[in-house]
């Protein structure tokens, strides 16, 4: 490969107080969440977009921050623990607290989120798919910064190619490689974002409870499992089965999911006040 973009190397330390360090890493979650909840609460404030009254009050949509965080949080990281390198944290478990090290997992975190949801809506009453489909909606904030923060990291990169976009990673070897980082960021971050607004929006989605959470399943699901096939497998687990990776495993019961959710939002009736 005579040509290649140069990876543009940004210290992934943002800002460093001596005692205190912030990684990159720490700032696209936190921006992440709070944008995403600011982004429900402007859809909650829209009644145009309800076939009714909006079922979460001003309350609800603050506390909601809190419980999606740590759904977020403690579920990405346990997610990591379990289902990517397993070995290393029972070799240290105390590792398994070093967050600021990185190494979170989406589908621990998605699953930690749900569990959250389950809760949140249990606790105050409020009809669980539509806080689903809230949540939801405001995820591909969260997608977006924490990809951008990957490839800060200069983690989680492509495969070999020849393509002109290619880079070379500083850990991934003299060869360049694709940006997988950037083609989720676009694709979970930007496109599904576009689909999932033209869909509340236009299409009186949140009129249907479940409707925006199986778009989410089948969108993201779809995106990553297409990534994947550019996208290196971690070190530690490498290649399955048929040369299936990790993330396409845990994608894959994504897309049925996901179309169960459409098709109970498309024929229930629509939420009435």
């Amino acid at each position: 490969m005579l040509l290649a973009i140069p990876f543009p190397v940004v210290d992934p330390v943002a800002v460093d107080f001596g005692v205190i360090v912030i990684r990159w890493y720490s700032l696209a979650y936190i921006a992440g969440i709070v944008l995403g909840w600011l982004y429900l609460k402007r859809l909650v404030a829209r009644a145009d977009l309800w076939p009714g009254p909006p079922p979460l009050g001003r309350a609800d949509t603050d506390d909601i921050l809190v419980w999606a965080a740590f759904g977020i949080i403690l579920g990405g990281r346990v997610g990591y623990v379990l289902f990517y390198d397993p070995a290393r944290f029972l070799a240290e478990p105390m590792s398994a607290f070093a967050v600021w090290e990185g190494g979170m997992s989406f589908h621990g975190g998605f699953a930690g989120t749900v569990l959250a949801i389950i809760l949140f809506s249990w606790r105050r009453g409020i009809p669980m798919l539509t806080v689903g489909d809230l949540v939801a909606a405001s995820t591909c904030f969260g997608l977006l910064f924490g990809r951008l923060a990957n490839f800060i990291n200069g983690e989680l990169y492509g495969r070999v190619t020849e393509m002109p976009w290619a880079m070379v990673f500083p850990h991934g070897g003299p060869e360049a490689r694709h940006p997988s980082q950037l083609y989720e960021a676009a694709l979970e971050g930007m496109v599904l974002f576009l689909i999932l607004r033209f869909a509340t929006h236009r299409r009186g989605a949140l009129g249907r409870p479940g409707l925006v959470t199986g778009l989410f399943f089948l969108f993201y699901g779809l995106f990553r499992i297409a990534v994947e096939f550019v996208r290196m497998p971690d070190v530690q687990i490498g290649f399955l089965a048929g040369g299936l990776t990790m993330g396409m495993m845990l994608s894959l019961p994504m897309l049925p999911i996901g179309l169960g959710f459409l098709l109970y939002a498309l024929r229930g009736r629509e939420r009435r006040a």
